[in-house]
């Protein structure tokens, strides 16, 4: 009985898969690059050849060029509210899945909604819609995806606020990158093409620099490039007889480290299309009862962090941390353990400390490798 209703879940799970929309991303490494434009000019292409496309919800930014390709594409009404005394609009969700277009355009994928939707974020629309059936393309800047929060902000010193789990990427059947070289995308801006003319010496200043486009390009590409090979692993040359990579990286209570451990092995995990795991040891020391009510605050963000980013928590409470990391090593056959960067010199700890000695020495003997992450 038990294998009948297994093999039931099973046949059910597929039919619900191919009934799944498919999703289509165009990724940039910033505004103004074409993606919107690109876009429309796609639903053109899909209007003519007969197909039911609906613009969910498109943002021009008033640029002559974009906005010209609106004209003669069905778009769905925006919902209207009021919110703090004034009237915004947002993707109406509702409407769109009652009436079921076979293809959608939904542009800012990162976008946050307002107080009241459904959902906080449009990327959560999106995997609504695609949950109903109906096939979404969208598009989003290099610089929202989450495990590159602290490159961006390290290229441009611009502390991005909406940003997209790694995970919603991943889910892309079809990853396009929209490539400018950098002397093509500064004379967009200088055309007043991008922003309008009061704010392109600010740009010039500051996001659109020479260097810091040339950096935001590479990332781009590596990312596009990235998820290209993950498809071509997953669903050409896959074997099943490999062995399959997984990941563990280890945090503790420090915010900061903890954030750029997770962040790191996220990118990992990502481009070896792998499970990965966070695994966090409570010592004794750091029970509920002795641990900072600001550092609890930081593991319970570090752990939703995780979790967006496509992870696995495992909270293990133990004396020894070195001993429970070896453990979940060998029950969950990981392969590559990942640590923060030591504060004292490494050698030191090597030569000083036993138990990390024979964490290394273990993890040796296991053939599990140990990156670590600055």
């Amino acid at each position: 009985m038990m294998d009948e209703r297994k093999s039931a879940e099973h046949f059910l799970n597929l039919i619900q898969k191919s009934r799944r929309g498919k999703f289509k991303l165009y990724i940039g490494m910033s505004a103004g690059v074409g993606k919107t434009y690109r876009m429309l000019q796609e639903a053109h292409t899909l209007l003519r050849s007969g197909i039911d496309v609906k613009i969910g919800y498109i943002e021009t930014h008033y640029r002559a060029e974009t906005h010209a390709l609106l004209e003669g594409l069905p778009i769905i009404p925006r919902r209207k509210l009021f919110y703090k005394g004034k009237e915004l609009e947002e993707l109406d969700l509702q409407t769109l899945v009652n009436l079921r277009p076979e293809i959608v355009i939904i542009d800012e994928l990162a976008h946050t909604n307002i107080e009241g939707s459904k959902n906080e974020k449009r990327w959560q629309d999106i995997m609504d819609i695609l949950d109903a059936g109906i096939h979404v393309i969208s598009a989003v800047n290099i610089q929202h995806i989450e495990s590159l929060h602290n490159e961006v902000r390290n290229i441009t010193s611009i502390d991005v606020q909406e940003r997209i789990p790694d995970s919603i990427v991943a889910q892309a059947d079809e990853v396009v990158n929209i490539d400018l070289t950098a002397e093509e995308l500064i004379n967009r801006l200088k055309e007043g093409k991008i922003y309008e003319q009061s704010k392109i010496s600010a740009a010039l200043n500051n996001f659109f620099k020479n260097e810091h486009i040339l950096q935001l390009r590479e990332l781009a590409l590596k990312e596009v490039t990235s998820q290209v090979q993950r498809k071509v692993e997953t669903e050409i040359i896959r074997n099943r007889n490999s062995k399959k990579e997984r990941f563990l990286a280890c945090i503790s209570s420090n915010e900061k480290t903890a954030k750029n451990v997770i962040r790191k092995t996220a990118r990992l995990a990502n481009y070896y299309n792998s499970k990965w795991y966070v695994i966090y040891v409570q010592i004794p020391k750091e029970n509920l009862d002795r641990i900072a009510l600001d550092k609890q605050r930081h593991l319970i963000n570090n752990f939703k962090l995780a979790t967006e980013l496509g992870a696995e928590i495992i909270k293990v409470k133990a004396k020894n941390a070195t001993k429970a990391i070896i453990k979940e090593c060998e029950e969950r056959m990981i392969t590559t353990v990942c640590i923060g960067k030591p504060h004292i010199n490494l050698m030191k700890i090597i030569l000083a400390t036993d138990t990390f000695n024979t964490l290394l020495n273990k993890l040796s003997h296991e053939n599990i490798d140990l990156v670590i992450l600055s």
